[in-house]
């Protein structure tokens, strides 16, 4: 039995961690858009932690609020944990969040050597659409939204 709740992104260091060294695996550095654990407790960023029956945290996200819409950020499940509809979890619980704080738009930016996810981001409603925000034009990126 997994369990999303919300927690402080500190307390998921380690899979936050994990997720920075596949994007080293996958991108060039100047390719990298990932929030620090500090960024990630701010208070316009919520963040939950998916736990195993032995309490132990599997997978990450977080949503910040950013005027009209909310980024989805560090997204990440352990690898011995996939294809067990964690992550769906986790975005069902960030999107609810956006809803009850009255945002009805959700964006990501996510990697072209991520085909999973992409897939997944897909399968729950999210369209390609241009960069938004900080983002600059960038041949890794896939760059995503969906209106809740």
């Amino acid at each position: 039995m997994i369990r999303i709740e919300p927690s402080r992104a500190s307390q998921a260091h380690e899979l936050i961690g994990l997720l920075d060294e596949l994007q080293t695996q996958l991108y060039p550095p100047s390719n990298h858009y990932l929030d620090n654990v500090e960024t990630l407790e701010q208070s316009h960023v919520f963040f939950v932690r998916a736990l195993d029956d032995e309490n132990l945290a599997v997978g990450c996200g977080a949503v910040k609020r950013l005027g009209d819409y909310g980024e989805i950020k560090r997204m990440f499940v352990q690898e011995q944990a996939r294809r067990q509809g964690i992550a769906k979890r986790i975005m069902t619980a960030l999107e609810a969040h956006l809803i009850e704080q009255g945002i009805r738009l959700a964006r990501l930016e996510t990697g072209i050597h991520q085909p999973d996810a992409i897939a997944l981001y897909r399968s729950l409603g999210y369209v390609e659409r241009g960069p938004f925000g900080h983002y600059p034009e960038d041949e890794f990126s896939v760059f995503m939204e969906k209106a809740l």
